[in-house]
Order: structure tokens, then sequence, then C-alpha cells
């Protein structure tokens, strides 16, 4: 981490804490703050952009998220950031372009693979759903998120359906 990154670190530091605290509001007017007196600090975009996203405020977290990038091209956190916004918004061509300019970079960043596999998914594009989430699945993710994945792959192999609700 360079000198400037250590800085900007350190100005984000109360903003994060209270984001893992589940405070998204507070955190927003933290990183508000610290932006306004750091304009070049590429953690407060992307730390505020992630206390919109929190509170599903899709185009303000996006464009955090594009400040950021913006502030560091090379910010592979906030380009997937970017990208699963971009996949919320229904804007997919989009989201695959930032998930697969990760994959430029790193084949198996698995925040992109995920990314890339949920957009194909929803594009019904399944054959690259598949491959991309048995890759993302190769890189040992969390439990959480490897059976939500599962459960997806499961569907594309035909294992299982996806669950409808009971008519009511």
């Amino acid at each position: 981490m360079s000198d400037e990154q250590e800085v900007h670190w350190s100005e984000v530091e109360e903003g994060v804490e209270l984001l893992a605290e589940g405070k998204p509001e507070q955190a927003a007017v933290e990183l508000r703050r610290v932006a306004a007196e750091s304009p070049t600090n590429e953690y407060a975009q992307f730390y505020l952009g992630t206390a919109y996203f929190e509170r599903d405020d899709y185009q303000r977290a996006l464009a955090c998220y594009v400040r950021a990038l913006e502030l560091v091209p090379a910010y592979v956190g906030a380009r997937v950031a970017a990208g699963q916004t971009l996949r919320l918004l229904g804007r997919h061509e989009q989201a695959l372009r930032m998930g697969r300019a990760v994959l430029e970079q790193d084949k198996n960043d698995p925040d992109a693979l995920h990314l890339c596999g949920m957009v194909c998914f929803q594009r019904a594009e399944y054959a690259a759903a598949r491959a991309y989430l048995e890759r993302f699945l190769e890189t040992g993710p969390e439990l959480e998120v490897a059976l939500e994945v599962e459960g997806m792959l499961q569907i594309l192999r035909g294992e299982a359906t996806a669950l409808e609700e009971e008519p009511g």
C-alpha cells in the first residue's frame, strides 16, 4: 500500500466500521464528510457506494463506484461492485463487461466469476453461467454463497427446478 493509500484508508476507517456494524445511514454521513474533505480518496467513494448499495440506492451506489474507478482505474473491488450494481439495475451487458475486465487481469478472480455467472444466469445464457459458476466454486467461496451457487448449478444441470410460489 502506498503512503497515499494508507492515508486514504485511515480516513475511512470509522465509516467502514459503521458499515461493519450494520449502520449504513451513519456510515454514509461519515463517508460523505470524508469524500468532501478528501475528494481524491477512492476508498471514501467505494465505501460510500457500499453504504448506498446496502440501502438499495443503486443509482447513487453506482455513481460512487464509477467515481472510485475514475480515481483509480485498476480498483478491482470498485469494478466488481459497479458490475453487481449494474446487474441489479438490469444493465446486464455493462455488468458483464465489468466482470470480464477483471477476469482479463486475473482469470480466477472469485468476485468477477460470481458476477459473470449471475449475469449469464439472469440472461438465460446457461452454458456460460454454468462455466463461470463452476469456476467460482473452485475458488473456495464462503459456505453460504457456495450453497446458493450450487443450487443454481443444480437447476442448470436439470437436477432441480426453481421453486415457485404455491397458489394461495
